[in-house]
């Protein structure tokens, strides 16, 4: 049954996706793997900025190309039109391998891990797997069930980190607790390799920032309401940010942060006594399914596009009659599974961010390209201060990406790997149907 203009969703519900895969699990884990680098106040408050300076510049561009290209599929869309399809289907195959299933892993791991700190004694991987399958069932029904369960989620979490932080910002007793000096900061800092290293940790935070670019196909006037939920959203969760990693500073030692995943339980346990904490890092727990639930939904989306392309993804392209491709949905589950059970958190956070970093770069810079390439083209929505923002993204971007690879063999190892199959798979599909033509 064919979707009609009634049944896609508007600005409100585009920018819950946006919101809810940004505030998930990079805001309540990130901070103690950052702590390691420094431990400095200001330090800290800075790269969460810059992450915010990103995330926004960004989400101008993405704008920009949403409305020049309103049709779902991100990045594969995106870079196959304007560079070539093989570099599309790069960024499909990252967004089908890693782009939204490791995350659904990461959030579902910070989940169990949560759980399992107030709730000892369940396997975490049991807790991952259990609620990433109900979730996944929801999201078999239809757009308006999803739809729905998404706002629920995305506006309930906000309500509880608006409460979470006025609560951490203004009971007095809990100041004395104050571990990270204002004093002694070095601007040295933040041009240092650990520093640089600390920004993917903090884009993977803000990673997100682009959801509403994957399902432009689903959303009421594309063109106009795809750049209004990527800048609202992002403008408003780098608020959230900034103040939610003051609170976690101002409350919780250091120490107890430093190499940390909970960090969100123990700023909680400070604030509120550990009785009180133990409840709102429930609840903490409990926001994790809204980041869960938003990719869940888009991810499908994307291996749909490709699978409408690629006659050896055409199984992805699969849609019941409510138009859900569900072959999409439980191909990621299945992904997402694999890595839960097999998975470093440290390993496929760095992993996923740099991947996902080189494939948002390419789109940005394909604002530049298509200004020359595509001048006569009906553009909706431009990028405010262009070619600034571009500019800014791709500098910062690649100097963190550069950084991180340089840092870990690994990750540059692992990179690579996905990278080649990728072209590998693209060459040996056009070579098989090459020769049945």
């Amino acid at each position: 049954m064919a979707l009609t203009e009634k049944k896609k969703y508007g600005l409100w519900t585009a920018s819950a996706f946006v919101v809810a895969n940004m505030i998930g699990t990079g805001v309540f884990t990130s901070l103690g793997f950052q702590l390691e680098a420094t431990e400095n106040f200001i330090a800290i408050l800075i790269l969460w900025a810059i992450g915010g300076v990103i995330a926004l510049c960004g989400a101008m561009s993405y704008g920009e190309l949403g409305a020049l290209f309103p049709h779902s599929g991100g990045e594969y869309f995106y870079l196959g039109h304007i560079y070539s399809p093989v570099v599309g289907f790069l960024a499909g195959w990252v967004s089908l391998v890693v782009g939204f299933a490791a995350p659904v892993a990461l959030a579902s791991m910070a989940l169990a891990s949560y759980i399992d700190q107030l709730v000892p004694g369940i396997p975490p991987e049991v807790i991952s797997i259990g609620v990433l399958t109900v979730i996944t069932v929801i999201h078999a029904f239809t757009l308006h069930v999803s739809g729905v369960a998404q706002n629920i989620l995305t506006w309930l979490k906000v309500a509880v980190i608006i409460v979470f932080i006025i609560l951490g910002l203004t009971v007095p007793t809990h100041l004395e607790s104050i571990r990270p000096s204002v004093t002694g900061f070095d601007w040295k800092t933040i041009f240092s390799a650990p520093f640089a290293v600390s920004i993917i940790w903090v884009y993977y935070a803000y990673s997100g920032w682009n959801a509403s670019a994957y399902i432009a196909n689903d959303i009421e006037k594309p063109q106009k309401t795809l750049p209004g939920s990527l800048l609202l959203s992002t403008l408003g969760v780098t608020v959230i940010y900034m103040l939610l990693n003051l609170v976690f500073l101002l409350t919780a030692p250091v120490a107890e942060m430093k190499g940390q995943v909970e960090i969100g339980l123990i700023s909680a346990g400070h604030i509120l006594g550990e009785r009180m904490g133990t409840a709102m890092g429930l609840v903490i727990a409990f926001m994790l399914v809204s980041s869960i639930s938003s990719m869940v939904f888009i991810g499908p989306r994307v291996s749909q596009a490709m699978g409408e392309e690629h006659r050896m993804l055409r199984f992805l392209r699969v849609k019941t009659r409510n138009g859900i491709p569900i072959v999409g949905l439980l191909f990621q589950y299945a992904l997402s599974v694999i890595m839960i059970l097999t998975g470093s958190f440290s390993l496929v956070t760095r992993y996923t961010g740099v991947l996902l970093s080189l494939s948002s770069m390419m789109a940005v810079l394909g604002v530049i390209v298509c200004r020359f390439t595509r001048k006569k083209m009906a553009r909706p929505f431009k990028s405010p201060l262009y070619p600034v923002p571009q500019i800014i993204f791709i500098l910062l971007m690649l100097v963190s990406v550069v950084y991180s690879v340089a840092s870990d063999w690994k990750v540059l190892a692992v990179s690579a790997g996905t990278l080649c199959g990728g072209v590998l798979l693209f060459y040996v599909e056009k070579i098989i149907f090459a020769r049945k033509s």
